[in-house]
């Protein structure tokens, strides 16, 4: 049942994975990780081009089918599952590149679809910093973190902001909404 699918949006470097992967050490809850992270340390190792800063449109692909996959697999494992990004997070970056969105892309946004609540981290310049796979600057996370959340209301989502605390009290907040 998909009102078990929870799902963690925002822009990058605002703390998702590190409360995703606390709320998984601590409690156990099933998490999935962001797929553009692993695509991305996959095109590197395998001299492939489907990277944010090399062939948008074929990272964007990659995405989809990440999206898609993980979401099926949470279905059918059971139970609640917490997800560093969803479906409508493929839209969204398609939006901010200025990709046109497939027919597949938008039926699966609009048609898949995950708990009616949307967990999203804001933008926090205090926690921000850049890595081998982030490479966006904090103004370019802010960007993200609008349109993330514009897509999921437009899309019929009930986006609930996680508030900038401590990672304790951030994983508090979450469980409490989850009623866990």
């Amino acid at each position: 049942m998909s009102e078990s699918l929870f799902v963690l949006t925002g822009g990058p470097g605002a703390g998702k994975s590190t409360l995703l992967e606390h709320l998984h050490r601590q409690s156990g809850l099933n998490i999935v990780e962001e797929g553009g992270r692993s695509i991305i340390r996959q095109e590197i190792a395998l001299g492939g081009d489907a990277l944010p800063w090399a062939n948008r449109a074929a990272f964007c692909q990659k995405m989809f089918e990440h999206a898609l996959e993980s979401r099926d697999q949470a279905l059918k494992a059971g139970g609640i599952w917490l997800f560093d990004r969803g479906l409508p997070d493929v839209l969204g970056y398609a939006r901010l590149c200025g990709l046109a969105a497939s027919v597949e892309l938008l039926r699966a946004a609009q048609e898949l679809r995950h708990a009616r609540t949307v967990f999203l981290a804001p933008p926090w310049e205090a926690i921000y910093c850049n890595d081998t796979e982030r490479r966006q600057d904090f103004a370019e996370a802010q960007r993200t973190a609008t349109v993330m959340r514009a897509v999921y209301e437009e899309l019929g989502y009930r986006v609930v902001e996680l508030p900038l605390e401590s990672l304790e009290a951030r994983a508090e907040f979450l469980l409490a909404r989850l009623g866990v």
